[in-house]
């Protein structure tokens, strides 16, 4: 069963953990992507902070984080006439959700997830949320019956047990989920981290362009290079540098940037430094926007306070239904 809007919007839906200051491996994972098509879709996001509760331990951390994300979605263009941003934990019924899905999904079907896998090989402390996470995402994406939900790559095997679920409940108790639909961007690759690892704030090797342009320096110059002389021809499509770079510039100057790397006598700090400038001068007016914003909290509030009343409306509605369907109410 497919929702949508008055407007015949299909609909869609996409959010982010209050772990960090956000990064470019969010941006362009999935970030980006979202305001690119805030327009297309009747768009919903929100504030994962019961998500971020499986790392983030101080409540005065988590609250701070919550509103820097709402801040940065605002800075990065999020129009909050033509979308619905909220915190996760405005929306009452979310939990709710997630404990009927948990009584219909296999223990093996989270046991496969490479999330879960990937951050005990980490050394994450192992936890019931940390094994449960995709339950609950797939609960913020059946409650708003979202037929489009626009990931990173890395995510996408969760939208994948999302659809699992929503099959299943449906099976069972009648055509009520709607069955969502994942869209990445296929021409980005994973956003490589400082140390050539995938970007994360669990490895510690993001570079974040909401920082003071000291500490983007300071990140972008410690990005893992090899040893090849600065004389000698160096090969771009194995060097984290460029990978970034590729990210932010026009074609032409990627192609530039390959000929230098190609033709030898440029060193790895020389790209460094180009990077860095193309980092201040793609985010110049989102930065300014943000700077803007952080001394103008009240107004994010608000946007969020707004943004729930429309979830939760939704919201209700599909918990109406699935209440009714197994017998609860």
């Amino acid at each position: 069963m497919s929702e949508t809007g008055t407007n015949n919007k299909k609909r869609l839906l996409s959010g982010i953990q209050p772990s960090g200051l956000l990064h470019l491996g969010n941006y362009f994972g999935a970030m980006k992507q979202f305001t690119d098509l805030q327009n297309e879709y009747e768009s919903f996001v929100f504030i994962a902070n019961y998500h971020a509760m499986t790392t983030v331990k101080d409540p005065n951390v988590l609250r701070a984080n919550t509103m820097e994300v709402a801040t940065i979605y605002l800075s990065i263009g999020l129009d909050p006439e033509n979308v619905c941003l909220f915190k996760q934990s405005d929306v009452r019924h979310v939990n709710d959700l997630s404990w009927v899905l948990s009584t219909l999904t296999p223990m093996g079907l989270l046991e496969r997830c490479h999330s879960y896998k990937d951050k005990l090989a980490k050394g994450i402390a192992a936890d019931h949320g940390l094994f449960a996470y995709p339950v609950l995402m797939a609960s913020d994406i059946l409650l708003y019956k979202s037929d489009i939900v626009p990931v990173g790559k890395d995510q996408k095997q969760h939208v994948e047990v999302a659809r699992d679920i929503a099959i299943k409940f449906n099976n069972m108790y009648g055509d009520i989920l709607t069955v969502p639909d994942f869209r990445t961007q296929e021409t980005t690759a994973i956003v490589p981290g400082i140390d050539g690892q995938k970007m994360s704030k669990s490895y510690d090797n993001t570079i974040s362009p909401f920082d003071d342009e000291k500490t983007i320096k300071k990140q972008v110059m410690k990005i893992v290079t090899d040893a090849t002389p600065l004389e000698e021809p160096k090969d771009p499509d194995k060097c984290n540098v460029f990978a970034l770079y590729k990210l932010l510039a026009t074609p032409e100057e990627i192609e530039k940037m390959r000929q230098n790397y190609l033709g030898g006598g440029y060193g790895y700090g020389n790209a460094k430094k180009e990077l860095l400038a193309k980092i201040l001068e793609y985010f110049g007016d989102i930065r300014a926007k943000y700077f803007d914003l952080k001394k103008n909290q009240d107004y994010v509030a608000e946007v969020l306070r707004k943004g729930a009343v429309k979830a939760n409306e939704i919201a209700d509605q599909t918990m109406d239904e699935v209440f009714k369907a197994v017998g609860i109410r």
